[in-house]
């Protein structure tokens, strides 16, 4: 019998870092949570104990940290990329790094319509993500948002599904249709200007959801989806993942009231759980 280590990697997780970015009239705050993963040659330090190829993981640490004073001012994916390149060039042992990145919104505070210089309010639970897998054979770039939360009031049904011996769910033809999404695309190549191209796409997704004539949580799904492949050649596949944030009708008869789509319960669990990649063929 042989025993063999196949696939295997390690990395330091969850490297969190906070970057001023001091401009003459004005400063930026960005704030990220940073993951890396190395893949290479290690065999020897599972087989033999033997550490002579393995980078600390508190030296990845210390490189996110050091690396970010002279690299991170831009996008969070140029970021991402210099982490990669560094890692990939500094070791010869490594065949693959794979870096992750969150960052947590910050929104620049307003008085009297004017932007404050160097004051910022949270942004709530949505977040930029990007990932990063650098090989030396190339690279690829996906990018994505995480725990958007929307909703409409209107222009959202669901009707015609199967209806069995165990089926309670009355038909909607105007119902609530909220959903917490994670949207992560891949790009065909490196954006010259990922901040940009990330924006346009995040207001593209919002104004297809706000604009479509939904039948279910998938029918937006692909509509989003569909619009993105259309109007962005950068980008190569999109992936949702889309728990739908249910608001139950209340029944007000019992108190001699008519609920005309005005009061609901809102619940979050249990809920529907819908994913979906979109791509062209």
């Amino acid at each position: 019998m042989v025993i063999r280590l196949d696939k295997n990697a390690y990395g330091k997780n969850a490297i969190n870092l906070s970057k001023i970015i001091r401009h003459p009239d004005r400063h930026e705050i960005r704030q990220i949570s940073v993951d890396v993963s190395l893949q290479g040659d290690f065999e020897t330090a599972h087989t033999e104990g033997d550490n002579a190829a393995i980078l600390p993981t508190d030296t990845m640490k210390n490189t996110v940290y050091a690396l970010a004073k002279d690299r991170f001012v831009a996008s969070i994916e140029d970021f991402g990329i210099s982490l990669a390149n560094h890692f990939l060039d500094n070791n010869p042992q490594v065949s693959e790094v794979k870096i992750g990145l969150t960052e947590y919104c910050w929104q620049r505070m307003q008085f009297n319509g004017v932007p404050d210089p160097h004051s910022f309010v949270n942004g709530g639970s949505e977040k930029h993500e990007a990932g990063i897998v650098q090989t030396r054979q190339g690279l690829i770039l996906s990018a994505g948002i995480k725990d958007l939360l929307i909703l409409k009031t209107t222009d959202s049904a669901f009707e015609g599904y199967i209806k069995d011996q165990y089926t309670t769910l009355k038909e909607a033809a105007d119902r609530i249709l909220s959903t917490s999404c994670d949207i992560s695309w891949i790009y065909e190549s490196v954006p010259g200007d990922p901040d940009r191209l990330y924006q346009e796409i995040r207001e593209s997704l919002l104004q297809t959801f706000a604009a479509h004539k939904s039948l279910s949580v998938q029918h937006t799904l692909f509509a989003m989806g569909e619009n993105i492949l259309k109007g962005f050649s950068q980008v190569k596949e999109i992936t949702f993942k889309m728990p739908n944030k249910h608001h139950i009708l209340f029944n007000l008869q019992p108190f001699g009231m008519e609920n005309n789509n005005e009061v609901f319960i809102a619940t979050d669990e249990p809920y529907g759980y819908i994913t979906g990649t979109v791509s062209r063929s």
